[in-house]
């Protein structure tokens, strides 16, 4: 027998997918990414990205406050971290994005949810029921597929970039821009498209300066993004450079940025307390092999406005895999909802209860 759902990805698009599929009764199977080295080196273990992230302030029902009894009484054996377990004192902020992210595994597990714990690495579309071919030699047919595979952030692949990562170092201004340790802070951002203008505007609300960090000596970003960056007082550009390296310590995060001319390759260090990446993203879906509309940019496209449906018939798609906008928890999980409703809602045109 074919299962009646399965979900692709383990972010909050597909846990919340995971919870309203159990809940509809449709004995979900999650394939949650597999965990070895590629996936860690490009950011796709289990749990996605907010997985990779540490202090979440913006996602609703996760205010200030000492969550550590609930989670010690919420999440069951060896998934309750290590500091809850110890009893280590933490940070009165809230939640952070592994412990949100256990939240949701947890409840889809407790309506019923299978997990397997492996990666997608081929499908076959073409027939029906689906197929799915798994890295460890697992095939699954299935009747519905939730696509919830996300994107990854691209990084430059420096060392040091890597060793600061949550400390220092993001690739979300939204996300991480308000956070303590980058207020009143001299900032960089790096990249010169539309997407590093928006993240160095948004981060002036908070730093006391920042400085883009752009290859060429213009902005690839539209005009009225170059305006809006070229006019701001808060910021500063630098042309002609890359970075180079990220400084700091384990214990102080990161301190400054060390730049570098590609004009004659001298360098410049920069005091920071933070360096933003944004060079854009990567959407998971090499695995689909071209079996799903996507866009210029590698994003599957929804085909039916307000709706998760793609080109292909009972294939759904849900999360940061088809949105490059908002690319945020909140809105990954709420079409997350709709990739679950808009799967149960077909099988049940098609019979399938």
């Amino acid at each position: 027998m074919p299962e009646k759902v399965v979900i692709i990805g383990s972010g909050p698009a597909g846990w919340t997918a995971a919870i309203y599929a159990a809940r509809a009764n449709l004995q979900p199977l999650v394939f949650e990414g597999a965990i070895n080295e590629k996936n860690a080196t490009q950011g796709t273990l289990p749990l996605g990205q907010l997985n990779l992230t540490t202090e979440v302030e913006n996602y609703p029902g996760t205010p200030a406050g000492d969550t550590r009894a609930y989670l010690a009484t919420a999440l069951k054996g060896d998934r309750i971290p290590y500091w809850v377990q110890a009893n280590k004192p933490q940070p009165s902020h809230g939640i952070n994005g592994p412990e949100l992210m256990e939240l949701m595994r947890q409840q889809a597990v407790n309506f019923g949810t299978r997990i397997v714990t492996d990666d997608i690495v081929s499908v076959d579309f073409k027939g029906h029921p689906f197929k799915l071919h798994a890295l460890g030699g697992q095939t699954v047919e299935t009747l519905a597929v939730i696509i919830a595979t996300g994107a990854r952030a691209n990084y430059l692949g420096l060392p040091s970039e890597d060793r600061f990562k949550n400390n220092g170092v993001s690739a979300c201004a939204v996300c991480d821009g308000a956070l303590p340790r980058f207020r009143n802070k001299p900032l960089v951002v790096v990249g010169g498209g539309d997407s590093a203008v928006e993240e160095a505007t948004y981060l002036t609300k908070y730093a006391s300066n920042v400085s883009m960090v752009v290859r060429r000596n213009e902005l690839r970003a539209s005009k009225i993004m170059q305006d809006r960056a070229l006019s701001n007082p808060k910021i500063t550009m630098r042309w002609n450079r890359v970075l180079d390296e990220v400084l700091g310590s384990d214990e102080a995060g990161v301190t400054g940025a060390r730049i570098k001319s590609t004009l004659d390759g001298a360098t410049e260090d920069l005091d920071a307390g933070g360096v933003f990446l944004a060079i854009g993203h990567t959407p998971n879906t090499d695995f689909l092999g071209g079996q799903v509309q996507l866009d210029s940019k590698g994003y599957i496209v929804w085909t039916r406005p307000q709706r998760s449906n793609t080109s292909v018939e009972g294939v759904f798609a849900s999360g940061d895999v088809a949105d490059s906008y908002y690319r945020q928890a909140v809105t990954a999980a709420g079409t997350g909802c709709m990739a679950a409703l808009d799967a149960e809602r077909w099988l049940a045109e098609k019979g399938h209860h």
